[in-house]
């Protein structure tokens, strides 16, 4: 299977990053206007927001690898910088990009289907020591997992385990597990339930990249040095072949 073209992959990273983004913030206009329970919405936000993960990671994988997260994409480029099989520099510059600009698509179309303002910056302050631990626990043990995962073999089982692993994280840290910088970005552009204060938004984005990079630190202590596998589009071909599970 040869490698899909770099516009094509960064198509798939920009509407696969707003269709995410959409859900997110969508189920969470919708869960707060459903029901004034906060246990309710936030299961409610969760859900729709992890089915959509596993479905746009399977979908997307074979075309870009549905990264869907710039620091999944640096890392993609970190790990396999030496070697010559992942990411060029150019191409995690216009995949980062791709992903910003789909995370504003993705704000400004839930705001529209809820006829709310197209753009809206959030109020929502989150600021605070704890929730930028969070942060970083929960962006660090994705990046982990992501390149784990694909150092093991198992790279196809990625759907299911990062959608578990943002589940569990969105109830089990402080900060309800942003854990990307695009998706932060989007979500201070919609003052509703998911959002983010702008003023918020660069300390989260610091501490996801201080996650990130502990993540990789406890990818080679664990894993060792990468190998053939860990290709990363580029190579689309051996990354997350459309979910299915290694046997």
């Amino acid at each position: 299977m040869m490698t899909p073209s770099l516009p094509r992959r960064l198509a798939a990273e920009a509407v696969g990053t707003a269709l995410l983004t959409a859900v997110l913030i969508g189920s969470g206009i919708r869960s707060a206007a459903l029901s004034p329970d906060g246990g309710m919405r936030f299961l409610a936000n969760v859900l729709a927001s992890v089915l959509a993960l596993a479905v746009l990671i399977a979908l997307l994988a074979p075309v870009s690898g549905a990264h869907l997260n710039p620091l999944v994409s640096a890392a993609a480029w970190w790990t396999e910088r030496r070697g010559g099989a992942g990411l060029t520099l150019r191409e995690l510059g216009g995949y980062v990009t791709a992903q910003l600009l789909g995370a504003v698509a993705g704000a400004a179309l839930a705001n529209t289907m809820f006829e709310r303002p197209v753009l809206e910056l959030s109020g929502r302050q989150r600021s605070a020591g704890h929730l930028w631990l969070a942060e970083a626990v929960a962006t660090g043990v994705l990046v982990l997992l992501v390149f784990g995962l694909l150092r093991a073999g198992h790279g196809g089982w990625a759907p299911v385990a990062v959608a578990g692993w943002i589940g569990a994280a969105c109830w089990g840290t402080s900060s309800g597990s942003f854990a990307n910088p695009a998706l932060t970005v989007g979500r201070a552009l919609s003052d509703s339930y998911t959002g983010i204060a702008p003023g918020s938004v660069p300390a989260f984005v610091l501490a996801q990249c201080v996650g990130a990079a502990a993540g990789l630190a406890l990818l080679a202590g664990l894993f060792g040095r990468s190998r053939d596998r860990d290709r990363v589009p580029g190579d689309a071909r051996e990354l997350l072949v459309a979910g299915a599970p290694d046997r």
